[in-house]
């Protein structure tokens, strides 16, 4: 896969200025871009790959669902529906995808949870709701400019930071550095604990911010227990197990279970992974599965994994957490 990046390395000065010249465009109103007189934040990211957009999406609904009616709006990757679908009984990940199935499996009493690849024509559905939601969340639309969301969240890892990074094919960005002028907030996300104060200001000068751009950063935290569709134990008492991991980058859950000196072995998928047949019953011959959240999402369906598989949640840390609340909240006040 390295080399086919380099070999396609002619292609990144043309990807660069299809994607500079559309959002030039949208800069200087030749492309529309549809606003709203409601608050709309983005949740997205400027590399392909996990940044950590869905604990932030869940960040952002802990902080806002008691006070305002919420509502997420995601494009439901690799969902075997189409158009607008919505949160509701009887739904499951193949409808609804599997980040946005677990919203609504941890939320859904809370808050509204849909799913549309045209955002424009998504939000417009979640407002001819009859309990219409007060702010919507779009998660992974920061390249969706058709949508003009009030407020940008835009994040980078630490690991991987869009700065030292160039556009696809050869490099991982979906659009040229200078999109990062679009956010409101950029997050430097899956920090190692402890990072120093130095560090920081030296990354925050890497990414040089505007005069009204906030820098912030955060960390993974880990759940202290596991959870399965019968039962919950304490991650220190499960045993030998198989890991299975169908997302963009599992190195810091490998690690992080390493460092708890845990004993497993790992099979590890593709982002979104669709589960076949054939891995399916190597699973059944397990005798322990631990996976993440999203991966459950798409496992719990399976009745004969009910007792053998576990899941392990994830909450993003915010440092200077209630500077970066406050900026959230101010701006849903706004209207």
């Amino acid at each position: 896969m390295k080399l086919l990046r380099y070999i396609f390395f002619p292609v990144v000065p043309i990807y660069f200025c299809i994607t500079w010249l559309r959002n030039k465009l949208f800069d200087l109103g030749i492309l529309k871009s549809t606003s709203y007189r409601f608050p709309v934040i983005c949740v997205g990211n400027l590399s392909v790959g996990g940044t950590g957009k869905t604990p932030m999406i869940e960040y952002l609904i802990r902080l806002l669902k008691d006070d305002t009616q919420v509502a997420t709006l995601s494009r439901g990757y690799k969902r075997k529906s189409e158009g607008f679908q919505i949160g509701k009984e009887g739904v499951t990940a193949d409808i609804l995808g599997d980040e946005p199935f677990q919203f609504y499996s941890k939320y859904k009493n809370q808050i509204t949870v849909a799913v549309d690849a045209d955002r424009r024509e998504g939000i417009a559905q979640l407002m001819a709701l009859q309990l219409k939601p007060d702010v919507v969340l779009l998660d992974d639309a920061y390249q969706h400019r058709k949508v003009q969301a009030g407020f940008n969240i835009l994040l980078t890892t630490y690991s991987n930071l869009y700065t030292s990074d160039i556009v696809l094919p050869t490099g991982n960005l979906r659009e040229p550095k200078s999109g990062a002028s679009r956010a409101n907030v950029i997050v430097v996300t899956k920090c190692p604990n402890g990072i120093s104060e130095s560090e920081k200001a030296d990354i925050i000068t890497a990414i040089a911010p505007k005069i009204e751009q906030h820098v912030f950063f955060s960390t993974i935290k880990y759940a202290d227990y596991v959870v399965s569709k019968t039962k919950q134990m304490a991650l220190q008492d499960v045993p030998r197990f198989t890991l299975v991991t169908g997302i963009a980058n599992p190195t810091p859950l490998v690690d992080y279970l390493k460092g708890r000196d845990m004993v497993f072995d790992h099979l590890n998928f593709k982002d979104h992974h669709d589960f076949t047949a054939d891995e399916l019953e190597t699973f059944k011959q397990k005798t322990c599965i631990l996976t993440t959240e999203k991966d459950f999402m798409r496992l719990n369906q399976f009745e004969y994994l009910d007792d053998k598989v576990f899941y392990l949640s994830i909450e993003a840390v915010i440092d200077r957490a209630a500077d970066f609340d406050k900026l959230v909240k101010s701006y849903v006040a706004s209207y």
